[in-house]
């Protein structure tokens, strides 16, 4: 069942928030120990959650939009009582989160009930999805493969079916790819439109949270209610909230389409230029738009990445590097000693690349590109070729995402069911238009263009 169905039956006692718990928790012990999705199952609290969802309604009270849905968060969440390990070997050493994160608050207070924690890239430095610590989350559609990363264990937790909608976050495309390989849409915000407080944070200037889902109702539905100002994350927008669920049917007529080319049609495999090319024909576009400079925005991302990513981490670098993973702490190494200069100009370029971009969308309304530019390589997989070019896999997954992250445009991460495996594609809108990116995602899916297919590999 999806979000939607379960709040639906449960608001109308045909279905109690008890048994679509226990449901849940019944496939995260069939299938996780083939996925690895979850660090953390949280069953006596969801236990808890789901009565009190079923005495709210039973005494004649609104449970909220999430009625009794079962959800899941990426582990770098707080959740109160658990260590918030963010993937990490050193945080386990944390003390048990006293409170829960604003967006877990947000969505227990709609009806949602929290089963547990899930797998992760160490630090969300990673595209992979391969934790040293905890194993690889696999992709549910081919165990031998990749679910992504950072948020590897979302994708794999809500592609795999085990709950209808995971939280993640996205940093340089920690949401996108993850959604793209495991056949989920996904959906990052605005910069600043979702709150992150309480959560481990990566690259301040870039991180956002967000949700993945099986189908765009159930991504809208997720984002709707974690929304709104929240001053314990000094970068969240004191924004009203602006409701996108009721905006979904309104369909697509007038609003204008655009490809992304140039950097966004290159380093590309057949399967990635299939998908956008189907999604650009449902939607009739034909329009090509260039980002200036996007080679210089992915190389000004990871100058910002891998700096802010040092200074937060150089005491524990200095104290405990041997129990980083060697890839992550190699690269923080790095970002300490990159000159300051270099940092300054990425900054100087961040704002003159946004002008640009902002400056296309005032003659078009959403522009497609590719999210991943293959689908799910191998588990262990060091390397793939594009434009003849063998490249480490690692860093390139994220090519089409990160000039995107870098100036904290709104993108809804659609999947294109091709067989034998699922690959995504970016829709992306101006600042503030969530649901814009939604709403095309919905037209899409109406057509049968996109879905989030069953899971093939339990």
């Amino acid at each position: 069942m999806s979000a939607a169905e379960i709040a639906q039956a449960v608001s109308n006692r045909k279905l109690t928030a008890l048994a679509a718990t226990e449901a849940a928790l019944a496939r995260i012990t069939a299938h996780d120990k083939v996925l690895n999705a979850f660090t953390d199952v949280t069953a006596d609290l969801a236990r808890s959650q789901a009565k009190a969802v079923d005495a709210a309604i039973a005494a004649g009270q609104s449970a909220g939009p999430l009625a009794g849905v079962p959800f899941a968060v990426k582990n770098l969440f707080d959740v109160k009582g658990l260590s918030t390990r963010a993937g990490s070997k050193i945080n386990r050493d944390l003390p048990p989160s006293p409170r829960d994160a604003t967006l877990i608050e947000r969505m227990e207070a709609a009806g949602a009930v929290l089963v547990g924690a899930l797998n992760m890239g160490e630090y969300a430095y990673d595209f992979t999805g391969e934790n040293v610590h905890d194993g690889p989350s696999r992709n549910p559609h081919d165990r031998t493969r990749m679910a992504g990363g950072s948020s590897g264990g979302s994708g794999s937790a809500v592609g795999g079916a085990l709950v209808p909608i995971a939280l993640g976050s996205d940093t340089n495309g920690s949401i996108r790819v993850p959604s793209s390989f495991c056949g989920t849409f996904g959906l990052k915000p605005t910069y600043g439109r979702l709150s992150r407080a309480r959560s481990f944070p990566f690259v301040a200037s870039l991180d956002h949270l967000g949700p993945f889902a099986r189908s765009v109702t159930d991504l809208a539905l997720a984002y709707d209610v974690m929304q709104g100002p929240d001053v314990e994350d000094p970068a969240c927008v004191a924004r009203a909230v602006e409701p996108t669920v009721p905006l979904l049917s309104e369909g697509i007529g007038g609003l204008r389409v655009a490809i992304a080319g140039g950097y966004f049609q290159q380093n590309l495999l057949p399967e990635a230029v299939e998908a956008v090319a189907r999604v650009a024909k449902a939607l009739g576009a034909t329009q090509t738009v260039e980002l200036p400079e996007a080679a210089r925005a992915r190389a000004a991302a990871f100058i910002m990445t891998t700096t802010e990513g040092a200074a937060l981490h150089l005491d524990r670098l200095r104290k405990r590097p041997n129990d980083f993973d060697p890839a992550v702490r190699d690269r923080l190494v790095a970002g300490a000693m990159v000159p300051a200069v270099y940092v300054d100009r990425a900054q100087k370029f961040r704002r003159w690349f946004r002008a640009r971009v902002l400056e296309l969308f005032q003659s078009v309304d959403v522009i497609l590109a590719p999210a991943t530019p293959c689908v799910a390589p191998k588990i262990g997989q060091a390397t793939f070729t594009l434009d003849g070019v063998e490249l480490p896999v690692r860093p390139n997954i994220g090519i089409h995402t990160q000039p995107i992250s870098f100036i904290g445009l709104p993108v809804a991460a659609v999947p294109v069911p091709l067989e034998p495996m699922p690959i995504g594609v970016q829709i992306i809108a101006a600042p503030w238009r969530e649901d814009i990116a939604l709403r095309v995602a919905h037209a899409l899916e109406q057509m049968g263009v996109v879905a989030a297919p069953a899971p093939r590999g339990l």
